[in-house]
């Protein structure tokens, strides 16, 4: 694993260009302007003509995040993610299942993108595993697939800030920790159940912390990410 702490608190930050068309990203991305370098590209933009975005960003020096969470049979994952390997962006995230994990792993080949399992949805809580029928708790789920990604080998972690200190424990520095649900201080939760502030993040173990609208729905985007940037530099 690189040694995050030699990395600035700036390219710990990843913006989540959760918006519907291109031109509303790459607006969003001029106005952060050097404030953050690092950008998230989910399920809504990638079917709005975000795969060209990702080449634009990538070529223009940025770091990529593309969050598509695969889950499908072993081949399609492979071929899959032969195709995002091409692409030059740093992170893809995938689901955490071993046959996932390993066609993924053989997908990648010898590219330098980096493999991110998802544990358990931030938006998702005990009362919602509990309706789905799953008998054990959130946290021994989040921990049971932790394992599964060591075992198979994979990168990283999609992980709530609540969960980043058992991960680090169990992991220790063998797997990246990557934090969605980051809300700071007095910032409505909407519709996220676990969430964490910059610094309790950081202070709990996670390597890079993903930002969606308390940065892209502020009056000032770039005060707002330079506002995060400053309590994860603070907290490390």
């Amino acid at each position: 694993m690189r040694d995050i702490r030699s990395l600035d608190a700036r390219d710990r930050l990843i913006v989540a260009l959760d918006l519907p068309t291109v031109e509303a990203a790459e607006a969003m991305v001029r106005r952060i302007g050097p404030a953050a370098n690092f950008y998230k590209i989910g399920l809504q933009l990638l079917f709005a003509g975000g795969i060209d975005l990702v080449r634009r960003l990538v070529g223009e020096g940025h770091q990529v995040f593309i969050d598509a969470k695969f889950l499908d049979i072993p081949e399609t994952v492979r071929k899959a993610v032969e195709s995002v390997a091409r692409l030059g962006a740093t992170f893809l995230t995938l689901h955490a299942d071993p046959r996932t994990c390993r066609a993924a792993i053989e997908g990648r080949g010898d590219s330098a993108l980096q493999l991110l399992f998802v544990t358990v949805l931030t938006s998702i809580d005990d009362a919602d595993l509990e309706r789905e029928g799953y008998a054990r708790c959130l946290s021994e789920l989040v921990i049971d697939r932790t394992d599964i990604v060591l075992a198979s080998g994979g990168d990283g972690i999609v992980a709530a800030g609540t969960e980043a200190a058992a991960i680090r424990a169990r992991a220790g520095d063998r797997l990246v920790i990557v934090t969605p649900g980051i809300r700071p201080a007095g910032s409505a939760a909407q519709d996220q159940k676990r969430v964490a502030t910059p610094a309790g993040a950081i202070a709990a173990g996670a390597d890079y912390l993903v930002v969606g609208r308390p940065i892209t729905a502020a009056a000032d985007p770039a005060a707002a990410a330079a506002a995060i940037v400053d309590e994860i530099r603070a907290a490390a």
